[in-house]
């Protein structure tokens, strides 16, 4: 019995003392974004940094298994499970933290296209329905 405590204390020792590799991709878009002198920001740099947050903030949420920033300015969020229900729960989840933030959920089929930050963070949020639109509070 003693040797199960201490094989689960080290267990949970060793992830707590791992670092998210998730976070990094938060990282890595934002870099990415605000250095790449090919095309002009359609945003000010400032509203990155802010994207940054709810991006580092997305990561702790359920069914989130890593979310990054986009160019056109929603968090792309790659759900640990991909079906209706689970990503409802944290799309209503997001949508009560950042009721004026656009969250683009990343489908199976479109997981080879995050594997290079160049053309994950031009993925477009723009068939995803705003928070706003949601909560009820955008336009229809």
């Amino acid at each position: 019995m003693r040797t199960i405590v201490t094989l689960m204390f080290a267990a949970t020792l060793l992830a707590a003392a791992a670092p998210r590799a998730d976070a990094e991709s938060c990282t890595r878009s934002r870099e990415y974004i605000l250095t790449d002198s090919t095309t002009e920001l359609p945003r000010q740099p400032s509203a990155y940094q802010l994207l940054f947050r709810v991006c580092l903030n997305t990561l702790s949420m359920s069914n989130v298994h890593d979310a990054f920033i986009l160019r056109d300015g929603g968090i792309a969020i790659v759900p640990t499970v991909d079906n209706v229900a689970a990503t409802a729960g944290t799309l209503a989840q997001f949508c009560r933290r950042y009721p004026t933030a656009v969250a683009r959920f990343i489908t199976r089929g479109e997981l080879p296209l995050i594997a290079s930050m160049g053309r994950a963070v031009d993925i477009s949020s723009r068939s995803a329905t705003s928070c706003a639109r949601v909560t009820g509070h955008g336009s229809p």
